[in-house]
């Protein structure tokens, strides 16, 4: 009995394969991404819940911002008293008083060297107050309603961490 030479089952024309099969890893892509896009809001959102009510619940009193202008010759006022720079950073941390929440506005004229305004800021920060927001008003057509302060038509608005 002679043996023939064992020849191979496949034709001489294909060769295996020795790449990867891309199409399962693209399946769980798109199966996490779309597992991201559904729960990405809801993590943003917060969750819904329907709060208890109580008869003497009262809510907070609006705390006023304290409000610090520069003037265009470099003069400060808080709340509209005039104040020496030296005397402002002792001056806000009575009205602030434990209260690190409340927000201090700072209002630069339109005309005062930016020097001036980034002093202001910085001195205030060196002195532990970081609450901090610029106040500017819109270009555009009036969109807030009436505030305390600018005009009654357009209302500031603020640069800086939310009240």
């Amino acid at each position: 009995m002679t043996r023939r030479p064992l020849r191979s089952l496949r034709p001489e024309g294909f060769r295996p394969l020795s790449d990867i099969n891309v199409t399962p890893l693209v399946d769980v892509m798109l199966v996490l991404l779309i597992v991201f896009m559904v729960t990405a809001p809801m993590l943003a959102a917060g969750l819904k819940v329907n709060l208890p009510r109580a008869d003497t619940a009262r809510p907070l009193p609006p705390r006023a911002p304290i409000v610090v202008t520069v003037t265009r010759d470099g003069g400060l006022s808080v709340d509209g008293a005039p104040i020496g720079r030296d005397a402002l950073v002792a001056a806000l941390g009575r009205q602030l008083a434990g209260d690190g929440e409340r927000l201090v506005q700072i209002r630069g004229d339109r005309d005062a060297p930016y020097g001036e305004i980034v002093s202001v800021i910085d001195l205030l920060a060196a002195g532990g107050i970081s609450r901090l927001a610029l106040v500017s008003r819109p270009n555009g057509p009036a969109t807030m309603g009436p505030s305390t302060m600018g005009s009654p038509t357009t209302g500031p608005s603020t640069i800086g961490p939310p009240p």
